[in-house]
């Protein structure tokens, strides 16, 4: 056993959580719910392997760090697999979730589609500057920010895209009631021109500054569902892409074609106090607030739409 939490924290009143790396005895405690947040891009299978034996041994889980599976149903079959025999064995549920993959492109757009008549298109973009995000080695690496811009990007390579935000699309579809001929990715990369030191590091000018890529559902050639991501590493960065409206704040932009055409910005203000990272909490936040519809959903693998609306109950 390891420090109390609140001083891993850096908070002064202990909280009676104490840290550990024995997972033998966290299996122990027979809790009723994992809440798990670790590092899982380009590990989703290592976090597969974490989780099994609490699902096995009869605990939800909520998690952030499995992006495919938001919406089970499409996520790799080898995932999926796993979790599903180790939730029919323990009779256990497990939700992933987050901000984006998950709330502001699951249930914001399903909110807003339960007013509409006529549906053309969804849009749902993710746009703001990830300068102050320590992503360090995720955003350097996984993203390519820093790198030369013919570099090969790994968020771009193979099925990575598709596979990763495909349940974004999904979820969609599965509420629109219909199915996709094909889900294919466009994206583009953007130089900045001069040296930026941001959270992540130094990038030099003319590097990759900006990515922006969309992942589409296709019904006969037009997309039907898009989901976009615009991220620069400084607001001069690519001018000619999307901004959001208030430009200090990380946005997610909802845009539904139909009757009514509807369009709707929510944003998280990137200057925090005390250093707290307004998107980082909602996005733990989505899957602690969770925990209680969990507990009460039946077993297997959940989506959004398997869940009510719950909410906060931390009032202060």
């Amino acid at each position: 056993m390891g420090r109390d939490a609140a001083a891993l924290c850096g908070l002064d009143t202990p909280t009676g959580v104490i840290a550990t790396d024995d997972d033998q005895a966290l299996l122990a405690l027979g809790a009723d719910c994992l809440a798990y947040f670790g590092g899982g891009v380009m590990r989703e299978d290592g976090v597969v392997r974490d989780i099994v034996p609490y699902l096995q041994a009869g605990a939800n889980v909520v998690t952030t760090s499995i992006a495919s599976l938001v919406y089970p149903p499409t996520s790799p079959w080898a995932l999926r697999e796993p979790l599903e025999a180790a939730a029919t064995q323990g009779n256990s549920s497990v939700f992933a979730t987050g901000i984006e993959p998950a709330f502001a492109s699951d249930l914001l757009p399903l909110a807003l589609l339960s007013a509409m008549d006529d549906v053309t298109q969804v849009r749902i973009s993710e746009i703001g500057d990830y300068s102050g995000y320590d992503g360090g080695e995720m955003l350097r690496l996984f993203f390519g920010f820093g790198s030369p811009l013919d570099h090969p990007v790994p968020l771009f390579s193979g099925d990575v895209l598709v596979s990763a935000w495909r349940g974004v699309v999904d979820v969609i579809a599965d509420a629109l009631g219909v199915s996709f001929d094909d889900v294919d990715m466009v994206h583009e990369v953007a130089p900045t021109d001069v040296r930026l030191e941001t959270a992540a590091g130094v990038l030099e000018a003319g590097t990759i500054g900006g990515i922006r890529f969309q992942v589409r559902g296709l019904i006969a050639g037009t997309p039907l569902v898009i989901l976009e991501h615009v991220n620069r590493m400084a607001d001069a960065v690519a001018p000619h892409w999307p901004r959001p409206q208030d430009p200090r704040s990380l946005a997610y932009r909802v845009e539904i074609d139909g009757r009514p055409n509807m369009r709707c910005e929510l944003s998280f203000e990137q200057a925090a106090e005390a250093g707290e990272d307004q998107g980082l909490i909602a996005t733990a936040m989505r899957a602690i607030n969770a925990i209680p519809a969990v507990q009460a959903a039946p077993a297997g693998l959940l989506s959004a739409l398997d869940l009510p609306v719950f909410s906060s109950r931390h009032i202060v």
